[in-house]
C-alpha cells in the first residue's frame, strides 16, 4: 500500500515537473519584452507572445476546474469562444507583467489541486462538443496531460512568433 502511495506522489510529480519546465519554456520566450513587443504579430497568424501565455492560462484554469469539479466546470457555449477570441490578444491596459503574474496564479492553484486529488484517476463526462464523441469521459490524468500538451504546443508557437520579433530563440 506505501509503495501505491509513493508511486502515484511520484506520477503527479513527474507530470507537474513536465508542466513546469513547459511553463518555464513558455516564460523564457517572453523574457525582455515591452508590452508592446508582446502584443505584436509577428506572423501571418493573429497570435502574438501576450496572447499565447493569456489562452494557456485559460486553458489550464479551464481542466483544472474539470479535474476538481466535473463536467460542470466545462461549458462550450457563445460565451466560451467570445473569451477565447479574446484570449489569444492582449487588450487594452493589460501588461506583460500582469499576463505573466495571473500565468503563475492558475499555476499554482493547478499544483496544489494535483496533488489534493484523491486519485488521477478520477474520471468524468466531458460535455457535449462537436470534437468530442458522445459519452466520452476523460481522467484527472487525461486532462492533466491535455495543459501539458497545449503549453508545450504553445511554447513552440512563442518560439517562432518570437524568432520573428527579433530573432531571439528559446533554444539552439
Amino acid at each position: 500500500m506505501i509503495a501505491d502511495a509513493a508511486s502515484a506522489a511520484d506520477e503527479r510529480t513527474d507530470l507537474l515537473a513536465e508542466l513546469a519546465a513547459s511553463r518555464g519554456f513558455l516564460r523564457y520566450t517572453v523574457r525582455d519584452l515591452t508590452d508592446e513587443q508582446a502584443g505584436l504579430r509577428t506572423t501571418a497568424s493573429a497570435l502574438c507572445l501576450g496572447g499565447l501565455i493569456k489562452h494557456v492560462t485559460q486553458v489550464e484554469q479551464i481542466w483544472c476546474r474539470f479535474m476538481a469539479e466535473g463536467t460542470e466546470a466545462l461549458s462550450f457555449g457563445e460565451a466560451f469562444f467570445a473569451e477565447r477570441e479574446r484570449a489569444f490578444q492582449m487588450q487594452e491596459g493589460e501588461t506583460l507583467a500582469g499576463v505573466l503574474e495571473a500565468y503563475d496564479a492558475v499555476a499554482r492553484r493547478t499544483e496544489e489541486a494535483v496533488m489534493s486529488l484523491p486519485s488521477l484517476d478520477v474520471s468524468y463526462e466531458l460535455p457535449p462538443a462537436p470534437w468530442y464523441e458522445p459519452g466520452v469521459r476523460w481522467t484527472a490524468r487525461r486532462a492533466l496531460i491535455h495543459i501539458i500538451a497545449e503549453t508545450t504546443h504553445h511554447a513552440g508557437h512563442a518560439d517562432i512568433i518570437r524568432e520573428s520579433l527579433d530573432g531571439a530563440k528559446t533554444m539552439g
